[in-house]
């Protein structure tokens, strides 16, 4: 069972990523730390990073460097527009199919 699971996490992690970048704009690490207090998503920074990196090569997120007080500068990452579409599109389908389980788990045998 572990291993559907693990694919369905990987799946979701852009929504969540997006979702967060939604509401602020953000350092990897603290767009990781913030995934790992959701129960449930397991996150891991080998699996955010590469998100991250294609987000920002799909034009999805804009990044900008922001000095670091105690080393090299850091990236900060923010949606672009075509990142909100995206997540206004990826948002609706996931209602769509929220909808759709919770109606065949409320449902029963019957249709």
């Amino acid at each position: 069972m572990a291993g559907w699971i693990s694919q369905f996490r990987r799946g979701l992690l852009e929504l969540c990523v997006l979702n967060h970048l939604n509401v602020q704009e953000d350092h990897g690490y603290q767009i990781v730390q913030r995934l790992k207090q959701m129960d449930g998503l397991d996150v891991r920074e080998s699996t955010v990073y590469p998100i991250l990196a294609r987000l920002k090569t799909e034009g999805f997120v804009a990044v900008h460097n922001e000095p670091s007080p105690g080393g090299p500068p850091r990236k900060v990452f923010r949606l672009s527009t075509s990142g909100k579409a995206r997540l206004r599109s990826l948002n609706a389908y996931w209602d769509l199919l929220a909808e759709a389980v919770n109606k065949l788990r409320s449902d029963g045998p019957e249709f």
